[in-house]
């Protein structure tokens, strides 16, 4: 059966997950790429984006690999897809990752902007969606039986864990404060929510906390 999933989400150790002030410029925001430090190492993120494939392959590229397995269908925010706020001016912003995304399977943008379905190489659609429930209904279809993946940012993840739709949840600690930006946890209370601590496994460059909904 299809799940919900966030997966290989980076986290400071005081709860954000992106840093301010995101630009074209600073896509991860200032400070952001602190929080990735234990991702851009990794073999699959060398791979991901071209490179040799000699990157390291400890607990963190494992970590990072299992979080492309059994993915038929992702969501993205529109912060995630790009830095083009409002409407839309033209159709001439294709994100972030060139002619070929990592994704390779139908993407759903979250947006209350609507646009033509943007289909791109290596199999990647992104498909524009103005509702959460909607985009998880046409990812779950899309997916065929496979999971879908929220990959962010933040607010988007904040909304589907307010709602109680994420199945579980994969957090990459890193031991760095970064004081301000997007905060997952700013008043979410995620016990009550139905969320509980599966297990952590301490990697190179982050712990990883696994966080599962009660049945």
């Amino acid at each position: 059966m299809s799940k919900l999933r966030v997966l290989c989400l980076s986290v400071s150790l005081d709860g954000y997950a992106a840093g301010p002030d995101q630009s074209l410029d600073n896509p991860l925001g200032e400070m952001g790429p602190e929080i990735f430090q234990w991702f851009f190492p990794t073999r699959a993120f060398q791979q991901m984006h071209g490179g040799s494939g000699d990157g390291e392959v400890g607990v963190d590229n494992q970590m990072a690999e299992e979080g492309f397995k059994n993915m038929g269908a992702w969501i993205l925010g529109r912060n995630m897809f790009g830095p083009v706020r409002g409407p839309w001016p033209d159709e001439s912003w294709k994100g972030w990752w060139g002619d070929e995304p990592p994704y390779h399977v139908p993407t759903f943008v979250l947006t209350h902007h609507p646009r033509p379905t943007l289909r791109m190489k290596g199999g990647t659609e992104f498909i524009f969606v103005t509702e959460i429930e909607s985009a998880l209904k046409q990812a779950k279809l899309a997916a065929k039986g496979k999971d879908v993946r929220v990959g962010g940012g933040v607010s988007t993840i904040r909304q589907y864990l307010k709602a109680g739709l994420i199945d579980d949840l994969h957090l990459a600690v890193r031991p760095v404060l970064l004081g301000k930006g997007e905060n997952l946890f700013n008043g979410l209370d995620l016990r009550t929510l139905g969320y509980q601590c599966e297990r952590s496994v301490a990697g190179e460059r982050a712990t990883h906390v696994f966080l599962r909904k009660r049945a």
